[in-house]
């Protein structure tokens, strides 16, 4: 990543074109970085989820209801989220990189169930539907010119109160509240997805003027992070309108 070291020694016009250029580096490297994860990811999911006996070792195979295994899996994800967002400042890039593929792989083997669930046929229309809604929202907020920071603040507050009201729905199990939490999380985190593209735009920018290569390498592994995770809830949301059971 020579090009950030450069930056600040060229004239305004070249500088500018310089960032530019860097900046589409930057986008390729956060989406093909994210798109490695999503194959891992869905890869891992259709390993396990395809194979009963694979299967059976974290839920029961009739009703499909997670065991101690289980719940290990699915927690785990979340857990090494902040495992990454503590190793930030101490490991390299490479390393950082590994870490998010090791979290796709986690987050695949505690979405495996929905092989089992749902038809590989409406998974896949469910995928292809949330690659576009998607695309639409991560276009939008590279693109944009208003500024998204004060949306992407109340969709925080939002994601606190959906993740309180999923875990009432535990002990509740409303089908009616299934319904909503299902569609305010797809408003939601499409609305992250085009926030979290401005920010990630804008960082790049504030910190390329001043040659912030490692920090940039960095910046990019966790901004594919974000984008990968709004990606996966809104496809596990539309999973609920969309997906047709076995």
């Amino acid at each position: 990543m020579a090009e950030y070291n450069t930056i600040r020694a060229t004239p305004a016009g070249a500088r500018a074109a310089r960032i530019d250029e860097g900046l589409r580096a930057h986008m390729n490297k956060v989406y093909g970085t994210m798109s490695v994860g999503m194959l891992v990811t869905f890869a891992v999911a259709w390993a396990v989820g395809s194979s009963p006996a694979l299967l059976s070792v974290f839920r029961d195979p009739a009703t499909l209801q997670p065991n101690i295994l289980g719940w290990i899996a699915m927690f785990a994800p979340l857990i090494f989220v902040f495992v990454i967002g503590g190793a930030v400042n101490r490991v390299s890039a490479s390393a950082l990189q590994t870490m998010f593929y090791v979290f796709s792989a986690l987050m695949g083997l505690s979405m495996a169930w929905i092989f089992a669930a749902f038809t590989g046929v409406s998974i896949a229309q469910t995928f292809l539907a949330t690659s576009v809604a998607f695309g639409a929202m991560s276009l939008y907020g590279y693109t944009t010119k208003r500024d998204l920071g004060p949306l992407g603040a109340f969709l925080m507050i939002g994601v606190i109160g959906l993740l309180v009201v999923m875990i009432i729905n535990l002990f509740v199990q409303s089908s009616a509240m299934a319904f909503a939490i299902s569609l305010i999380g797809v408003l939601i985190f499409a609305g992250l997805t085009a926030w979290d593209t401005q920010r990630i735009k804008t960082e790049y920018v504030q910190h390329a003027a001043h040659g912030d290569a490692e920090w940039l390498g960095k910046s990019a592994i966790l901004g594919a992070l974000n984008l990968y995770m709004n990606f996966i809830n809104i496809f596990m949301f539309l999973l609920n309108f969309l997906g047709q059971r076995e």
